[in-house]
């Protein structure tokens, strides 16, 4: 036993144990007979460490560490207990003392109680075996995927004003998801932290889900009852920077411990965090065993990491910086982790999903470490939703001066696997709601708003919209209060929340729209270039060449004898517009489209389409035996 724990140690110190949290962190333990729990901690430069616990008063004097090596301390108790509340009480350098809460403890006391709490997390009966067996052989890059993000306190909250447990929630969210034809949802960070307008990124308990919704096991419920109805979970992911609280990773043994020991270097001012020192083993061994636990223990499906431009820059976010030793900007112990993370986790589970949330041209992120990637199985496509927003944004007068907004994207859609992100980032600190950046008066904006949710669904990349989003919340998003679900009381609400779920489920049954979403034969423009009608028209191929043709009109003006080119002669029909009646368009009278011999756009034939003002309509070719 003390070999394999001098094993573990050592793989710990140089970065290469991706199950750290087997080691370090409370655990039941036998020691000479007896039952109880051992406790290990690593604090390099302490004086000395001790655990204070609810079994003995929280005295200091009576459970001492003892230290075993490579920075790591080591007690055990035979009178701890499951549900125990716990924090280590280290002596610095300087002769101070400071508590902390255990950075490997797996639940978190209920707040504004800061202390770690003992738990037992095996035991919990899954039933998603099969789930997880069909994700293991599903290539996620050839499927559809379209994620519902979502902030768990503020979805949806009971009449007295009280968040949903995990649990309860998973009762209310997986029907909804699941009518509303999402395939996954992402959840904003849950690893506990204390400070609630920073809707969980600034992490002071990276194992303990946030005690705010309940008790571990009642996540892995929550988890559970997700695969069971075949939705994937998302888990939003903080390995960037950490805050300054006094009982988390700060400063955590007296020294910068966790964190960067360069002053000028160390600190993201602007947000008052402490940034991750990527180069020491022992903080890589940490957040890649926190990465693989997240998937190994919630068998959460994949993990969205939050602001890796940070990371891989050192002059983000400041003007003055020392630069690496070759003279750069890039953060070369950053991008060596990021690559050294996505190995781990690939090499766990197969089929996890990586997503960088990196808003700079920084290449080949989704490129595999041994090609010079970072190894991310996706990149949120930053570049097209800025362009998009500031394009839905204009008067449509104007829109034709900003037609490139609207192509620019396809230039470089295929150099990563993108998602197309609408998330809550769009939606807060004045930035307006959805429906509000929409010009026009009121049916305008749902208009606005109809056709630019048809035309994403029908751009490469997987897709992601925020909670709200489906049903045109006016007001921005806020974490301290439930979604306006009453606006469904309105027809023009109620109308955009159909067309959403229709159009999601059009999506899941057109492989044209998923399939080849990393591939150049999967999109042809027709045409890109009629900025003065502010139209688009392309195609959507699938690997079997099976079509869908889009048309997309962002002006507020129906267009008759609409000439485009048209690949095959045969008869093209409207199959789903976001300008229907029942979505709440003006119902413009759409009819199958024959082709006519006429060549144009390069392609062999051509049809007149009626264009209503403010849509997307999908068609499809209707195969006979005339045009076979």
């Amino acid at each position: 036993m003390e070999q394999m724990i001098h094993n573990a140690l050592k793989r710990f110190s140089l970065g290469e144990e991706i199950r750290a949290h087997h080691l370090l962190g409370c655990h039941a333990d036998t020691r000479e007979g007896v039952r109880g729990f051992v406790f290990r901690v690593w604090a390099p430069n302490a004086k000395s460490v001790s655990v204070t616990g609810d079994w003995n008063f929280w005295n200091p004097t009576d459970l001492p560490m003892t230290y075993l090596e490579y920075g790591v301390w080591e007690a055990f108790s035979q009178y701890a207990k499951e549900g125990d509340a716990y924090k280590y009480q280290l002596l610095r350098a300087d002769g101070s003392a400071v508590y902390k809460a255990d950075p490997y403890g797996v639940r978190a006391c209920n707040l504004p109680e800061t202390s770690s709490r003992i738990c037992m997390l095996d035991g919990f009966a899954w039933h998603d075996a099969e789930y997880r067996r069909r994700q293991s052989k599903r290539k996620i890059l050839n499927s559809p995927m379209n994620i519902y993000e979502l902030h768990f306190g503020s979805w949806k909250r009971k009449e007295d004003g009280s968040v949903y447990s995990y649990a309860e929630l998973a009762r209310e969210l997986v029907p909804y998801v699941k009518d509303m034809g999402y395939t996954h949802i992402e959840l904003m960070p849950l690893s506990e932290y204390p400070y609630p307008p920073s809707w969980g990124y600034q992490v002071t308990g990276y194992f303990a889900p946030t005690s705010r919704y309940g008790e571990p096991k009642q996540l892995m419920e929550f988890v559970d009852t997700c695969h069971q109805a075949g939705i994937g979970v998302l888990l939003d992911w903080v390995p960037a920077h950490f805050p300054k609280d006094e009982q988390g990773l700060y400063e955590f043994d007296g020294s910068c411990c966790y964190e960067l020991s360069d002053p000028l270097m160390n600190e993201h001012r602007e947000w008052g965090t402490r940034i991750f020192d990527y180069g020491k083993g022992e903080v890589q061994s940490f957040l890649i065993s926190n990465a693989v636990y997240w998937l190994e223990q919630y068998h959460i499906d994949g993990l969205r990491v939050d602001a890796v431009a940070s990371m891989l820059y050192l002059d983000y976010g400041r003007t003055e910086y020392h630069p690496n030793k070759y003279g750069g900007r890039e953060n070369l112990e950053a991008i060596a982790f990021l690559r050294k993370l996505n190995r781990a986790v690939f090499s766990v589970r197969r089929s996890a999903i990586m997503a960088a949330e990196e808003s700079t041209a920084f290449p080949m992120i989704t490129k595999p470490d041994y090609d010079g990637g970072l190894g991310f199985l996706f990149k949120w496509n930053m570049g097209w939703m800025n362009d998009m927003i500031d394009y839905m944004s204009l008067d449509p007068l104007f829109r034709k001066g900003s037609h490139n907004n609207l192509t620019f994207s396809m230039t470089y859609a295929y150099s990563e696997n993108y998602i197309l992100p609408l998330s809550h980032d769009e939606v807060v600190h004045g930035k307006r709601s959805m429906i509000n950046k929409m010009p026009g008066d009121y049916d305008d904006k749902f208009a606005n708003l109809r056709a630019f949710y048809g035309f994403m669904m029908a751009h490469p990349g997987k897709k992601l919209n925020f909670m709200g989003n489906e049903f045109g919340q006016f007001i921005e998003w806020k974490y301290d209060q439930g979604l306006d679900w009453l606006l469904l009381d309105y027809d023009r609400h109620r109308q955009m929340r159909t067309y959403v779920r229709d159009l999601n489920h059009f999506y899941l049954d057109h492989s044209s729209l998923w399939s080849n979403d990393s591939d150049w034969g999967g999109f042809r423009w027709i045409a890109a270039d009629d900025c003065n009608n502010s139209i688009l028209s392309f195609r959507r191929i699938d690997r079997r060449g099976r079509e869908l043709l889009m048309l997309v009109n962002f002006c507020p003006v129906l267009r008759e004898g609409y000439r485009i080119g048209l690949p095959k002669a045969g008869v093209y029909e409207p199959v789903l517009s976001s300008d229907a009646e029942i979505y709440g368009g003006s119902g413009a009278a759409l009819l199958p489209v024959s082709t006519e011999k006429i060549p144009m756009h390069g392609l062999p034939c051509s049809g007149a389409f009626t264009v209503p003002p403010l849509s997307a309509t999908f068609y499809k070719r209707k195969v006979t035996k005339k045009t076979i």
